[in-house]
């Protein structure tokens, strides 16, 4: 069986609070009673059974394994009320109870809640691919972690035989070209009993083969050697070279947009291409729908299927990228101007260093893991970095009933600060003592208490002394609505009896919030949307830069609200502040005729931000379902019953 480990290290690998929130699945052959077993198995059965109708995972495994550890005593009975009957404070009381005391008994030890953070379908299969390159595949992934992630690919393989965005998805080229390629990496044969990878196959040749597929897949099947360089456009690592007043200069870029283009500059100024081997070439022959060597490689760089294309590039972009591939590179790659692109990569790999030595070799996100670290086994594949890297990959492993899958970063303290600030609503909290005291020590440990190495802003960093991250203290990464949900959730535990929660955190630790907090209030960074038109992404959309005046967070709305909270939890000596003026004067522009603000899965797609990620990125975040409902009865409570 498997099991999550909770707080523990791993061979040379570096902690800043020893570990606090880090969590990793393991498998035990041994482990569990033969009663569980068949309970784990049947409950892989019952999703693989119900696929197509219930996309998401009810991460069933991790909660079995901690209702076990934690030996909680029963859950009260539930209380039916009729639709003709009235909700009563017993009722009410009585379901509060249940649901806390349910939640409770699914706490780490830690204080954290451990639960999924994933969906999307591209996260897992650039790392197979990867290891595969850099011969590590054997060494990272055991047999069975080989096994539940091709259960994990075949569970999320949609009817017409492709594979989506994310898990919910329709079909696209980048979905299923890179699942293809990814189960013909670890070991499925193109003719397989149940005749999946060869719909799989279909469904990409039926839609223009691999030339179709969006430039980030461009990118990791050349590395791969399945596709060319010469079919992709230009990212060349010379734009660390611009000078810090240009607009499209990659320290103007969001956080997340800079960390991807990082390490693909390095490896495209490299050309790097992996070790062709037998199975390269069959999948050259397989994924194609003329020989590979009759390609127009030119005319690729511009063709993506119509289901992938949820940003088409306007036409200076391609205009753009024509130049840079047609005359940039022929003179990039000739002396003296290769002296250039030689300065050029030391940056970017320099960029990488800092990336992944800040974060402990986590980096800030699974995307950007993988490409931090393929391009520092490029450098040097035999480096201590990369074995660093290596020990840090089941940082993002997740396993439930629907196979083995990587999450997005880890939501450990995320969920904890909505958790508690939940259970806190309830007005229960002296009868769940030990619980926030868990919780509450998982805080103050996460907070980060240091900022950046070295000169920071030159590495375009920002200070993080006081925030918290959307996972861990060793991520590092600073978070404007991360931060003001811990701050939030700090300050209530800390007018609590110290008996019932523990001690409160220092005074200057919340100072300290407060800084983070007020200093990444966005302003204009550019006066123009001129960079937005060069977006590279097919599938996203505002990926360059943020421009909203007086918010906070790449969800404009929904982050704005979280840092207003945080700052006027924390008295009337911000209320009044200029930055409260500014982010209420933003949440009243984007309110709607109707007088609410809009939210709907679709709603972010459709152009109305309220929370998926780049517009068109959703995740699952498995604990809502318990902290929501909880934190809803608990207001129910407060400001309808006693009202």
């Amino acid at each position: 069986m498997w099991k999550l480990k909770i707080g523990e290290g791993g061979k040379g690998l570096i902690s800043v609070n020893n570990f606090v929130g880090r969590q990793h699945w393991v498998f035990d052959p041994n482990a569990g009673t033969p009663e569980e077993r068949a309970e784990v198995e049947r409950l892989r059965h019952q999703f693989t059974v119900n696929r197509l109708s219930i996309r998401q995972s009810a991460d069933l495994f991790i909660r079995m394994q901690l209702r076990k550890e934690n030996e909680f005593g029963p859950i009260p009975a539930a209380v039916k009320v009729r639709d003709t009957e009235n909700v009563t404070m017993e009722a009410l009381i009585t379901t509060i109870r249940r649901a806390i005391s349910f939640y409770s008994s699914i706490q780490a030890h830690d204080g954290h809640w451990p639960a999924e953070s994933a969906g999307p379908l591209f996260f897992l299969q650039p790392l197979v691919m990867a290891l595969y390159i850099t011969g590590s595949l054997h060494d990272v992934l055991g047999p069975e972690h080989k096994k539940e992630i091709v259960r994990y690919l075949y569970n999320h393989q949609n009817e017409d035989g492709g594979w989506g965005f994310h898990i919910e998805g329709h079909s696209t080229m980048f979905g299923s070209a890179l699942s293809y390629i990814a189960l013909r990496i670890l070991g499925e044969e193109l003719e397989d009993e149940d005749g999946a990878m060869e719909r799989g196959r279909k469904w990409i040749l039926d839609h223009g083969g691999l030339v179709a597929i969006p430039s980030w897949g461009k990118f990791w099947t050349s590395v791969l050697g399945v596709y060319e360089w010469s079919g992709c456009n230009p990212l060349p690592p010379e734009f660390w070279l611009l000078p810090n007043c240009s607009p499209i200069h990659p320290g103007k870029m969001l956080c997340y947009c800079r960390l991807v283009y990082m390490p693909m500059s390095y490896l495209y100024g490299k050309k790097f291409v992996g070790p062709i081997t037998g199975l390269i070439r069959a999948l050259r022959q397989e994924v194609y729908n003329e020989p590979y060597d009759h390609i127009n490689w030119n005319k690729a760089r511009n063709t993506v299927a119509k289901e992938d294309l949820y940003y088409p590039h306007p036409m200076i972009q391609d205009m753009l990228w024509g130049f840079l591939h047609h005359v940039g590179e022929r003179f990039l790659n000739c002396w003296p101007f290769s002296i250039l692109r030689r300065k050029a990569l030391e940056i970017a790999i320099n960029h990488v260093r800092y990336e992944d030595e800040n974060s402990r070799y986590h980096c800030i996100g699974s995307v950007e893991k993988v490409l931090c670290l393929i391009a520092r086994w490029v450098e040097d594949p035999n480096s201590e970095a990369y074995k660093l890297h290596l020990a840090r990959i089941p940082d993002y492993f997740w396993l439930a009933e629907d196979g083995l899958k990587i999450q997005s970063f880890g939501c450990q303290m995320w969920d904890a600060a909505f958790a508690i600030q939940a259970i806190l609503t309830c007005n229960v909290s002296e009868e769940y003592g030990p619980t926030l005291r868990k919780a509450h020590e998982f805080v103050k440990a996460s907070q980060v208490r240091e900022n950046p190495s070295g000169n920071f802003t030159a590495m375009y960093r920002h200070i993080s002394k006081g925030a918290w991250t959307f996972s861990m203290h060793d991520h590092g990464w600073q978070v404007s609505d991360c931060t003001a949900e811990g701050l939030k959730a700090a300050l209530l535990l800390s007018e609590m009896s110290s008996d019932l929660v523990g001690e409160k955190m220092e005074t200057e630790r919340f100072y300290d919030a407060v800084n983070v907090i007020l200093s990444l209030q966005y302003i204009i960074r550019c006066n123009s949307h001129i960079p937005c038109k060069f977006n590279p992404t097919e599938f996203f959309e505002d990926t360059l830069i943020e421009m909203e005046y007086g918010c906070w967070g790449i969800c404009y709305t929904y982050g704005t609200w979280f840092a207003v909270e945080g700052l006027t939890a924390c008295g009337k000596n911000y209320h009044n502040s200029p930055s409260l003026r500014k982010a209420c004067d933003f949440l009243l522009s984007k309110q709607l005729s109707n007088g609410g603000w809009g939210e709907s899965y679709l709603s972010s797609q459709n152009k109305e931000i309220t929370g998926a990620f780049m517009r068109n990125c959703t995740l699952n975040y498995s604990s809502y379902r318990n902290i929501f409902p909880i934190w809803a009865l608990g207001a129910y409570r407060r400001r309808v019953l006693y009202a």
